[in-house]
């Protein structure tokens, strides 16, 4: 059983999955080791967002990684440990981007692990197992409205070396509690292994496609969520990162394609760096200025529920945050100074405006890069 020294609020987050040890390999070589598991990766971004939450997790006597959120430790057990395998085979192989092994694993996370109090969310995010239909069912009697990555419900693995196998949703003993979550979160992958059209009748399901954005279903539509641009280093919890600024966009009172949108953002910032992200403070000071903000616009919802309508503005709740990347970007890479009417000034304002569509218009600056180039004399 669980103990805390301060009860959590109403409107805290319950987290419930396993940190882990993640190494990743490529070419057969340890390209990095990381703290890994979803929970590790969505605490992360409450962190970052300032959300309250309390996370149950379980490792073993040799996790010794430094976090904000304590583990509970199993006597006698080992802490979850991952291999991420990756080729850099040429295109069209036929072999996998990633085979995922679990090299070992932690308890699982029994309903008298979690707490005896009411939260406003919930989040089960397993990826090794750990979260039991029995456990699921604790959660959503205690939390007004629950998240669940699929990747929790539908992982087998093998008996052999680990290797991660998915299975379909309907023969696991989870289903039956689907009509009974807020949303359930799925990469294009893990869709094949259930029928959709069936799902969504049941329960929301948000279905997220890398550098495609991601799809957010109900039983009434469906809307489609535009990306961030990333430059991939690593995939390893992007859609952890995902789910975790999706669900910070809905504590924060947005609406659902807005907060889909923050997961993206997230998501994007994620793949840009090996292991668990970390964020510039002058960026994510800003992300929370601009939810802030899209908060105060909305005149519709509440901090628990669901509004699936793209509100007015979407567009330009994209644009603050690319914009917020921009910042990004000046902060981590040197800054050259071009001479006004440059061809690369210009090139530089021209990425500006395709990130916040204001000001000139890009057809306007290409004419000047012209008539700047026809008068220089190169």
């Amino acid at each position: 059983m669980v103990t805390s020294t301060q009860p959590p609020s109403p409107g805290d987050v319950l987290i419930v999955g396993n940190y882990c040890h993640d190494l990743l390999i490529h070419d057969s070589a340890v390209k990095a080791e990381s703290l890994g598991g979803a929970a590790s990766f969505i605490s992360n971004i409450f962190n970052e967002m300032s959300i309250p939450c309390m996370l149950i997790s379980k490792v073993g006597d040799d996790f010794r990684y430094p976090v904000n959120h304590p583990p509970i430790v199993s006597p006698g057990a080992r802490t979850t440990v991952f291999h991420a395998y990756f080729d850099s085979g040429p295109p069209g192989s036929g072999r996998p981007d990633r085979v995922l092994k679990r090299v070992c694993s932690c308890d699982p996370i029994l309903p008298a692990d979690l707490p005896e109090a009411k939260f406003a969310f919930g989040m089960a995010v397993g990826v090794g197992g750990e979260v039991l239909p029995e456990t699921l069912e604790k959660m959503i009697q205690i939390c007004d409205l629950v998240f669940v990555d699929v990747q929790a419900l539908i992982r087998d693995f093998d008996e052999v070396d680990g290797t991660v196998k998915l299975v379909k949703l309907r023969e696991t003993g989870f289903f039956r509690l689907l009509p009974l979550i807020g949303v359930l979160k799925v990469s294009s992958e893990e869709a094949l292994f259930l029928d959709l059209e069936e799902v969504r009748k049941l329960c929301c399901v948000v279905v997220t496609n890398g550098k495609d954005g991601c799809t957010v279903y109900s039983k009434d539509g469906n809307t489609k969520i535009s990306p961030f641009l990333a430059s991939q280093k690593d995939p390893t919890g992007a859609g952890d990162s995902y789910l975790g600024g999706f669900v910070a966009g809905l504590v924060h009172g947005l609406a659902v394609p807005d907060a889909a949108l923050l997961g993206n953002f997230f998501g994007a910032l994620t793949v840009e760096q090996i292991g668990l992200p970390r964020f510039s403070a002058r960026v994510t000071q800003r992300v929370r200025e601009e939810v802030q903000k899209r908060k105060m616009q909305l005149q519709e919802g509440s901090a628990n529920g669901l509004n699936f309508f793209r509100p007015v503005g979407h567009e330009q709740f994209e644009a603050s945050l690319c914009a917020s990347r921009t910042v990004l970007q000046c902060s981590v890479q040197e800054c050259h100074w071009h001479p006004p009417g440059s061809y690369a000034a210009i090139e530089q304002d021209i990425q500006l405006l395709k990130c916040t569509g204001a000001g000139q218009s890009i057809e306007t600056m290409y004419e000047q890069v012209s008539t700047s180039d026809s008068t220089s004399g190169g």
